[in-house]
């Protein structure tokens, strides 16, 4: 099968410049010749000239113009420190509020306090942040001096050689030299390797923290070298792209002295912070430097986002500042008021220079400026440090959570964001990837179906529920014991793999696993390879594909370039190519175990099969097994021979004369070892069934050491090892060949021609390669099924062939749907075979695209475009994605506590719904809509229609639920899931979500999600998750949380509230790019519930505590303010105020805010409804802020009339009069402090105490040795003489009683009457452990009677469905539909899925369009024609039918859809 591309050909010609004068050879890096020399545009381009010799005053010129390798990650200088620092503070307003105030307080017209003392407070708030501030870029500096006094090799010219400097020296087109294992300093462009492949490997974890080594090449041009490369040599400039962010993109091409140009891309780019391994000597020159490398684009450093509380807060203080504005008039018109009762001028007036004397409304302006400094701590300035020491004690308390660390990975959580702990109490809506965040991203392979055959692997299905994964230690020390024999395989899986239940302790196993490496066992082989874990490497092979797989290998092994296959549709020689293409399409490093970093380029040396016959037979004599000796040397010759092609010169000069003599059986690999040596009998039956068959005697003989596959993805992985199982094991792999061992031994050496790696965009790769033994070019495709459907070849003209094919491709798409339905990742495998000519024309394609620098990206797509079509399709695979531990349990909890859960993920809609009932995201009852179309008419359409629906659902159960003729609030439409109907599951795709944002239809697809409990999201890409969450965050004012754990993830981490990365099998960058990192998504359930509602409740509570404390202290300066005149005086020493604030009333509000638990941990994961409380603001919102107001004014009433009534006419001093309210305030304070307190420590009692005790301490020191401190007015001995007179007492016991008796009074009638969920549980926390359980239990058992009463509940109005007409279609009738429209290739849909609903209850809602009496996780198989309507099983009533063909479901290869349980218009 070829391809042909004329019709491309003339287009291609059009979009470049200059033709071909000669069609170049493959190796060929001259790529065009431009005829006039290329003017180059530094605006929008980089050119980089060599630091040599040639281009010595070039590079001096252009280099000047680009940054240098120093780096400065610090934000502050020795000289810019202190004013920068201060610039930055001064950016809150509150700071510059102060400042205000104290310049205010330094005019002496409105000097009210001291003018130092005034400045004290806003000195030492900004000198704590400054030194915070000052140790951090200290640290920051040390590390940068430290990275930039690194060593590097530099070419310099005088020297003609390479000097050691420094990486700070290292400037854009000097030549570096790397050794192994030396970090790069800059991105460079790889221009030499000591690999003779030219391939340099690098390890990417400081960069994005993936484990698994990357491969890359050196420019074309340069990979046959000399064993030393010469700068001096090196004549060619460099153009690329301008610096930028994007780690996976990088294009330029290398102008030679001819003009010519040689293109390169990101497989040739070194990026800086990366390690080289594997490779001796490699050599580049440099293309960015400093801050201008990706490494240093992408590291934009901690991100600051602002927490719902801190929002809030920031009006609050408005208030205050208002509240302070009115107090302030007052003062103003209350002085101008009582300096009009004067009939002349009062005595105590001062007149200015001139001897005048300011006007009355002038001294009332000066008035309120003056009361502005009087009552400045109203503003509460020390709230905020106070709130980022708290969220430090949060932080602490969150990274020591035993819970939330795990073993495995010895991680605990990270706190990324330090000033949003509070918002993981107030998550509304939570948006989560599937794989690797819901599952475990550890592919394992479970099924295959090959030219619509399907092998089921039921043994490989056994072993997977029956295995219990061990850690690598365990698994080697089990070798070590047993060895490896054939037995050992059902040892294990019988016998000793016993499952590990999940309430075992997983602190035992660690312990096990650290005493086992203690011991000095074997090595693990595991531990450095990613992907390679036991539950993936491990594949027991089918036994009936596995006899296919022998024969299909012999009849492989007698083509020669004679010889050619044709086109066939066989499945032996679709078996082989199914498996060459799970060996080769990949981009996986072979190492050995013992050297598992070590690439494996060079396929072992296998004796000549001629020449060791003779040895051979030696050997079987001496150990006397001559009959076996005599069956191998009968044979040997005329089943072996025929495998050595007449045409040496195709075959690897290993593979000229000798077939293998090993089998790639002898893996430790458990599963694998049992199907190879099983495979024994099987060969040498003809010879007798109890005779061992050459390749048991070969294993024996020659050992081969295991091979470890490190691959970039899990897929990939998972393939190899599936194709290893069948014996088709990759050995090597470089840049020009990849070499694969047969079943039989035979090494076959394939030449690398390119590799179309895998992206978002095309959703497939592709392997283009020669075969070895018919030197033919063969295209191996794998991919998505959506997409390679489509891309399949038009059936042949022949009839028969043209049937035939129809029938694999339909058996195909069944066994495709199985395997979404099992919740599998499904990939669909192909071929093409091209010929020379349009290989050389597709080539030169190939070259002009990656030469061009304007549109690189378009070009390769487009030819990748090209070459991927006509395709033949060889089979499918399942691969399972393991549901992580605990995933169901959380979320389970987590929809009880009122979080509603999207899943945003890229996996096919199958899967997704699949996984979706397995983590109890969809329970069986719900009714699930699907919309699926790419008709923004119809779309609108199908909105329109489901609401209408879902709100007549939901208004007939809003007024039909009763339960003993009480009606049921069990559902109400809310932003939030509190009251959302819960049973209603969305699940939507890709297209379909474009096409509801090019047509603004967000506000319906809102409303709908509404009353849906879980939204499924398939098929999205990146951007489409940004833009989901962005759409609810902004659209539904709700707070977000985005759970993910690929790069795939960042930018819906980013777009959210809260960020939340996990450290799992995909890399660090969703990490690096999140608030908080976790390693399972089971610590969500921890760290919302627990956590998330303490961080709130603290911080919430403690801020209105703020506001309280300020407002009544300050209140008591206001009210003096009508006994003075206005006169902005006060009753209390200045440093008493100071000291109030500062040192008194600071640590307590501190401790509550780092340790107070109104609720056990274990009482609020029981009962995950308390959540709640945070998603609705119960602790700090709008009333409880002015409740908080209107308590601080009462209470600062009592606190001075109460003292001020005591002392009316008598003679004491003003200090005397403000001591006793000074004292009282403190008490009041500290007690209303302790009543907001639910958690009682030695801690708690020691500050509170502490705090009472050192007010006296102060005042009484401060009050013995302060004689002249604050003249005239001096507090010398005034509390002395306070403890002395017994009315001091009694005020200070009465006075506080008086003042918090409301709010006591109020607390106890609310813990009385009160019915309050937080309150209920914090009764159930003073039960004993007994009591609280059977409590709690009773709890839950309430709440299950009540829903089961809400879901129950008959529906009038259910006869009303039977108006809906539905036509009847027998199973023979929709067969013959379904062949006949699949008849016409080029016939689509009008309009693809637009409506399905599962619903396996019996009580349909009132509307209710269909249901789906299956559950989709149902192990019975729908037939391959089987359709909606159908009568097998699926029952539908549906508003649409399909306007062209009459009947549901027509599908063709132009718009590939599955069979589903649909409605299509």
């Amino acid at each position: 099968m070829t391809l042909s591309v004329d019709s491309s050909w003339f287009r291609w010609q059009g979009r470049t410049k200059d033709s071909f004068s000669q069609t170049p050879s493959e190796s060929t890096p001259l790529l065009s010749v431009a005829k006039e020399r290329q003017s180059y545009n530094l605006s929008q381009q980089r050119i980089v000239f060599p630091n040599n010799k040639t281009f010595h005053q070039d590079w001096a010129k252009v280099s000047k113009f680009y940054s240098g390798n120093r780096i400065h990650t610090t934000k502050y200088t020795l000289f810019n420190f202190l004013p920068r620092n201060l610039l930055e503070q001064f950016h809150r307003w509150a700071n510059l509020y102060f400042l205000f105030l104290v310049i205010l307080n330094w005019m002496p017209p409105l000097e009210v306090f001291h003018r130092e003392i005034t400045m004290l407070p806003l000195v030492l708030v900004l000198l704590i942040i400054m030194v915070k501030d000052g140790v951090e870029d200290y640290e920051k500096y040390q590390f940068d001096r430290e990275i930039n006094s690194s060593h590097i090799q530099i070419y310099k010219k005088k020297e003609q050689d390479y000097v050691q400097k420094h990486w700070k020296d290292v400037r854009v087109g000097d030549f570096v030299q790397l050794q192994c294992n030396e970090i790069i300093p800059a991105d460079i462009l790889l221009l030499f390797s000591s690999d003779p492949s030219g391939v340099c490997h690098l390890e990417t974890a400081n960069l994005d923290g993936e484990t698994n080594l990357k491969q890359r090449r050196v420019v074309k041009g340069f990979l046959h070298q000399e064993s030393r490369f010469e700068p001096e040599l090196f004549q060619n400039k460099i153009v690329c792209e301008k610096p930028n962010n994007n780690l996976s993109k990088f294009k330029g091409y290398m102008e030679h002295p001819d003009q010519t140009r040689t293109g390169f891309n990101s497989e040739s780019l070194l990026l800086r912070g990366c390690t080289i391994r594997n490779t001796e000597v490699v050599v580049g020159i440099v293309i960015y430097a400093g801050h201008e490398t990706k490494a240093m684009l992408n590291n934009s450093g901690p991100r600051y986002k602002r927490s719902k509380i801190e929002r809030r807060m920031n009006i609050d203080i408005f208030f205050c500042v208002g509240i302070l504005f009115f107090m302030c008039l007052i003062g103003a018109i209350g002085h101008g008021l009582w300096k009009g009762k004067f009939s002349g001028l009062p005595p105590f007036d001062v007149p200015d220079a001139n001897g005048n004397f300011p006007s009355i409304a002038l001294q009332g302006f000066y008035m309120f400026l003056t009361m502005i400094i009087l009552l400045q701590i109203l503003i509460p300035i020390s709230l905020y440090v106070s709130i980022e020491l708290v969220k430090l004690g949060q932080v602490f308390f969150l990274h020591n959570d035993i819970d939330l660390y795990d073993e495995e990975t010895d991680l605990s959580i990270q706190c990324r964001a330090l000033n949003i702990t509070e918002d993981l109490g107030q998550i509304q809506y939570i948006f989560s990837d599937k794989t690797g965040t819901l599952t475990e991203n550890k592919m394992v392979f479970r099924r295959c179906t090959i030219m619509g055959n399907e092998f089921s692997h039921q043994e490989n299905a056994k072993r997977l529920e029956t295995q219990k994964e061990l850690d690598s230690d365990d698994e080697d020390w089990t070798k070590c014991q047993y060895g490896a024999f054939p037995g050992l395989s059902t040892l294990r899986h019988t016998g000793s793999a016993k499952p590990l239940r999940r309430s075992q302790s997983a602190r035992a196993h660690f312990q096990y696993h650290t005493r086992h490496r203690s011991m000095g066992r074997c090595n693990s082989t595991q531990s450095p390879v990613a992907f390679s874990s036991t539950i993936e490497k491990d594949v027991t092979p089918d036994q009936g594909l596995l006899t296919k797989v022998k024969d299909a290998a012999l009849k492989l092994e007698t083509l020669t370039p004679h010889k050619v296959t044709k086109p066939s549709f066989t499945t032996g020689s679709s078996i082989t190519d199914f498996f060459l293409a799970l060996a080769i399409c990949n981009s996986v490093m072979v190492s050995t175990t013992t050297e598992p970093r070590q690439r494996v380029t060079i396929p072992p040396q296998i004796r000549s099969l001629g020449t060791s016959l003779e040895k051979i037979h030696q050997l079987f004599q001496r150990l006397k097994l001559s009959s076996l000796s005599q069956s191998f040397s009968s044979s040997a010759p005329s089943d072996l021979g025929e495998s050595l092609g007449p045409n040496p010169t195709t075959v690897d000069s290993d593979e000229q004369d000798d077939l293998s003599t090993q089998s790639c059986g002898d893996s430790t690999d458990v599963g694998y070892q049992s199907c190879s040596r099983e495979d024994g009998p099987a060969k040498q039956e003809p010879l007798g069934a109890g005779r061992p068959s050459l390749e048991d005697v070969l294993d024996a003989v020659i050992p081969e050491p295991e091979f470890c596959y490190e691959a970039e993805s899990p897929d990939e992985a998972a393939l190899v090892h599936a194709a290893r199982a069948y014996n088709f094991t990759l050995v090597s792999r470089t840049p020009e060949q990849v070499t694969v061992r047969l079943p039989q031994g035979t090494l076959l050496t394939f030449d690398l021609l390119y590799t179309l790696g895998f992206d978002s965009v095309r959703k497939r790769m592709s392997v283009i390669v020669r075969h070895p033994l018919t030197a033919e070019i063969i295209v191996y495709t794998k991919g998505a099924d959506s997409v390679i459907m489509d891309l399949l070849e038009d059936p042949a003209k022949d009839p028969v062939a043209e049937k035939k094919l129809r029938k694999i491709r339909a058996k195909t798409q069944k066994h495709l749907d199985w395997y979404a339905r099992d919740g599998l990742r499904t990939l669909c495998i192909a071929k093409k075979v091209l010929n020379e000519d349009d290989f050389q024309r597709w080539a030169n394609f190939r070259h002009e695209a990656e030469a061009s620098l304007d549109n690189q990206d378009e070009l390769l797509m487009e030819t990748a475009q090209h070459l991927e079509t006509q395709l033949t399709l060889l089979g499918a695979t399942g691969i399972e994605d393991r549901l992580q531990e605990g995933v169901p349990d959380t979320i389970t909890a987590l929809r009880e506590a009122g979080v509603q859960i999207w899943v945003l993920t890229g996996d096919k809609q199958e899967t997704a719904v699949n996984i979706a009932h397995s983590c109890k995201l969809l329970e069986q009852r719900d009714m699930v809509y699907t919309i699926n179309t790419e008709s923004q008419e119809t779309c609108e359409s199908i909105l329109n229609c489901a609401l209408e629906e879902v709100k007549r659902c939901y208004d007939m159960s809003k007024t039909e639920h009763k339960f003993f003729g009480i009606p049921l609030p069990c559902q109400a439409p809310s932003s939030t899931m509190e009251a959302a109907v819960p049973d209603i599951g969305l699940v939507i795709d890709g297209k379909t979500l474009n096409i509801i944002f090019q047509g603004n239809l967000e506000k319906k697809f809102l409303e709908l999600t509404k009353y849906c409990r879980s939204v499924l999201c398939c098929r999205s890409t990146p951007l489409q998750k940004s833009m989901v969450v962005k759409l609810v965050r902004d659209k539904l004012k709700v707070m977000t949380l985005a759970i993910g754990d690929g790069a795939n993830d960042v930018s819906m981490i980013q777009a959210a509230d809260i960020g939340i990365g996990i450290s799992g099998q995909e890399g660090m960058q969703a990490v690096m790019s999140s608030d908080f990192a976790i390693t399972r998504f089971k610590h969500l359930k921890k760290l919302l519930l627990v956590h998330g509602h303490w961080c709130y409740s603290r911080l919430a509570r403690m801020v209105v505590y703020y506001f309280y404390k300020n407002v009544s202290y300050v209140n008591l300066l206001f009210w003096y303010q009508f006994f003075c005149g206005f006169s902005g005086t006060t009753m209390i020493d200045y440093w008493q105020m100071i000291f109030f604030n500062l040192f008194f009333t600071s640590l307590p509000p501190l401790v509550f805010g780092i340790l107070d638990k109104d609720i056990s941990a274990e009482t609020l994961l029981a009962l995950p409804e308390l959540y709640r409380s945070g998603q609705n603001s119960k602790f700090y919102k709008m009333s409880t802020f002015w409740i908080a107001m209107m308590d601080a004014f009462y209470q600062s009433l009592i606190c001075f009339f109460i003292p001020y009534l005591t002392y009316k006419d008598s003679d004491i001093g003003v200090f005397t009069f403000g001591t006793p309210i000074n004292t009282i305030s403190l008490i009041t304070i500290l007690l209303h402090q302790a009543m907001e307190m639910k958690t009682w420590t030695f801690i708690h009692w020691s500050v509170l105490v502490a705090s009472f005790l050192l007010y006296f301490v102060v005042s009484l020191v401060y009050n013995a040795i302060c004689v002249t401190c604050n003249s005239p007015t001096n507090p010398y001995w005034i509390m002395e003489k306070q403890l002395s007179d017994p009315t001091f007492y009694l005020l200070c016991f009465v006075t506080p009683v008086a003042a918090l008796l409301p709010r006591y009074f109020f607390l106890a009638l609310q813990g009385t009457l009160g019915q309050s969920p937080i309150l209920e549980a914090q009764k159930l926390d003073k039960l004993p452990k007994e009591k609280k359980d059977l409590a709690i239990q009773e709890w839950r058992r309430q709440k299950e009677r009540l829903s089961t009463a809400c879901r129950v509940a008959p529906f009038p109005g259910n006869a009303r469905l039977g108006h809906l007409q539905v036509p009847h279609f027998t199973e023979q009738e929709l067969r013959d539909s379904s062949i006949k429209e699949s008849s016409s290739p080029m016939k689509r849909h009008v309009g693809d899925w637009v409506l399905n609903r599962d619903k396996s209850s019996p009580l349909p809602c009132p509307g209710y369009v269909g249901h789906n009496q299956r559950s989709p996780s149902s192990s019975a198989r729908p037939s391959p024609d089987e359709h909606l309507l159908g009568p097998s099983g699926y029952k539908a009533f549906g508003m649409f039918t399909d306007s062209q063909t009459g009947s549901p479901g027509a599908s063709s290869r132009g718009s590939h859809k599955r069979s589903q349980s649909s409605l299509t218009i």
